[in-house]
Parts: structure tokens; C-alpha cells; sequence
């Protein structure tokens, strides 16, 4: 593969290399032919009086070329986004600069929306520093929590464990970051989004695949039950304008509780996940997450997790594999 230049001239560069002229096509600025003939032939080719059909065709080859030379970023940049390997975003968030940032205004997080750049490419992020922990903590609505945490932390963790049960194209890649002296956790901002659950419900607007929504849905459930996220509310659920669903904000997550918040909203798993959860390992997950999470957080989740096993293999035995895995 060639790589693809910068900057290229519109018309042909008439060069010779031993002997050989080399043309540069304009119609496809990446691609350079090698003509090892005679360079008069060449050269009476080139001298030719170009028409105006050619001239367009020239004109718009040398269009994207300046704009990428001139805007690289502002033109390209968000397109470019979507080329990138899971690594190279990994990479992306932690070193690429901090160039705007703003308060989202939502969420009680109080999160922030970052744009960054490494000069060829921006896309924004979002940034989270809480990390609260409290034996005991009560809320405005009433009730009370023991072992309390609200904490960027578990952002990490979630893409982390996500990525161990294949679930990762549902949750943003998170890395932590520090930025204006505080650690966080950054977060990949996720691109065309349609409306979150909240709106999506309040609107009556229905999906246009129910077997694909459900799917979806099914995996996001159990996802849920097995990080125990007290805050798993339709705000955290993104919608984008292809109907793909997107798993959000993880602050109040990975509880210490030996059992399942919800086990009635588990009704299938999709085969694979459900094969993932029986190989999952305590040692993976302190591996790639130990770093975000507490010894006693890894062996609640795998408590859950056993759970989480056992009902599925329950209602397979009353139900029967069809009717409970997909």
C-alpha cells in the first residue's frame, strides 16, 4: 500500500531515475507509475494540450490534497477517528493534548468534555476525577449504603472487564489520565449519537429491529447485574443513529455485595458472552483491572458472576438452550 501524501501537484511530474520517467497520476494522488520506455514518448504525452474534462478532473484530485495540507484536523479529524485501532485510540487518549474543555452540565459526576489533539487527528473525550469512598453514605431520596464509592476508577475497570467478555464495542475504551493536576478517568467520546434511553422512552419512539434492540438489551442487563451499578440509569444507556447501544459512566459500580441487584431482569444471554462469563477468571481480571479495583470489589464480581452462571444454567434445564441462549 501506498502511503498517501500531503501535498501532491495536480500536474504530472515529468521526473528521470535511471533512465526511467516517473508520472505521478493525478486521478489518484497515492499511486506513482514507474514507465521504463522511451521518455520522448512520455514527454509528447505530457506536452499535450490538456481538455477541459481533464483539467476538472485534475482540479478535484487536487482539492482533498490541499485541504488535508491546509486543515489536516479541522477537515479530517473526525473521520480519521473511526480508522484507528483499539490501541492506537488507547494511545490517543493518553498523550494526545488537552486543546478545549468544557462542563457538560450533566450527571452528577459533574464530568467534563475534552477535546484532544495530536496534530493529524482531534476527537473529544470525556473526563471524570471523582473518587469518593465512605464507610456509610445516605441519599436525598432516602436510604443509606455502607462501603460506599463513587469512583473514576470503575470507568477503567468497566472497559477493562468489558473487553475480557468481547462486550468492548459497547463500552467507550477509558484510560486514566491526569489533566489540571487531578487523575481521572478519560473516556472516548462516542460519536453520532441519536438520544440516550431517558429521551428515547419519554418520546414513545420505538426501535427499528426489536430482535436487534432486545439483543442488545440482554447484554446490557447482564453486564449490569454482573458489576453490581447502582447508577445504571437511562441517561448512561446511549442511542446512536444506527440504533447501537452504548454503555456509559461506571462511577457507582463494582459494589463489594455477594448478589445480583436485579436477577429477574435476566432472561437470555447472548451464546458467546455467556461462554465468556464461564471462562472468566479472577486472575484476568486482576491482571488488566487490579490496578481499579480492590481485592474485595474482584471477589464480589466473581461471586456474581457464579451467580449469574447458576440462573442461566437453571433456565436452560426449566427452558431448554434455544429459549434462553441466542
Amino acid at each position: 500500500m501506498y502511503p498517501q501524501p500531503r501535498f501532491i501537484l495536480v500536474k504530472p511530474a515529468q521526473l528521470v531515475n535511471n533512465g526511467r520517467i516517473i508520472r505521478v497520476d493525478s486521478l489518484n494522488p497515492a499511486a506513482i507509475y514507474y514507465y521504463p520506455g522511451r521518455a520522448d514518448i512520455m514527454r509528447a504525452n505530457l506536452q499535450r494540450k490538456p481538455t477541459a474534462s481533464r483539467l476538472i478532473h485534475q482540479l478535484l484530485a487536487f482539492l482533498p490534497g490541499l485541504l488535508t495540507l491546509l486543515f489536516p484536523v479541522w477537515f479530517f479529524g473526525q473521520d480519521q477517528s473511526s480508522l484507528l485501532s483499539k490501541e492506537e485510540v488507547r494511545r490517543f487518549l493518553l498523550t494526545a493534548e488537552v486543546v478545549k474543555s468544557e462542563a457538560i452540565g450533566k450527571g452528577i459526576t459533574h464530568p467534563w468534555r475534552l477535546t484532544l489533539s495530536d496534530g493529524k487527528l482531534s476527537h473529544d473525550a470525556s473526563f471524570q476525577d471523582v473518587d469518593v469512598r465512605a464507610q456509610e453514605a445516605g441519599f436525598a431520596g432516602g436510604g443509606r449504603e455502607l462501603n460506599f464509592a463513587d469512583s473514576f476508577h470503575y470507568n477503567v475497570a468497566a472497559y477493562e472487564l468489558a473487553s475480557l467478555l468481547e462486550l468492548d464495542d459497547m463500552v467507550p475504551i477509558a484510560v486514566e489520565r491526569e489533566w489540571k493536576g487531578k487523575k481521572g478517568s478519560l473516556s472516548w467520546w462516542v460519536d453520532d449519537v441519536k438520544m440516550d434511553e431517558e429521551e428515547r422512552l419519554a418520546k414513545g419512539i420505538k426501535p427499528p429491529d426489536t430482535g436487534a434492540w432486545n439483543r442488545q438489551m440482554h447484554k446490557v442487563r447482564v453486564f449490569s447485574q454482573l458489576i453490581y451499578d447502582t447508577d445504571r440509569n437511562l441517561q448512561n444507556i446511549l442511542i446512536s443513529n444506527d440504533w447501537k447501544l452504548w454503555m456509559i459512566d461506571f462511577t457507582r459500580a463494582f459494589r463489594t455485595l455477594r448478589k445480583l441487584p436485579e436477577e429477574k431482569d435476566l432472561a437470555k444471554c447472548e451464546k458467546t458472552l455467556f461462554s465468556k462469563l464461564l471462562e472468566l477468571t479472577k486472575e484476568a481480571v486482576s491482571r488488566t483491572a487490579g490496578a481499579h479495583l480492590t481485592k474485595w470489589e474482584i471477589e464480589a464480581l466473581m461471586a456474581r458472576r457464579d451467580l449469574i452462571a447458576a440462573y442461566f444454567q437453571r433456565l436452560i434445564a426449566e427452558k431448554g438452550e434455544s429459549a434462553v441462549l441466542y
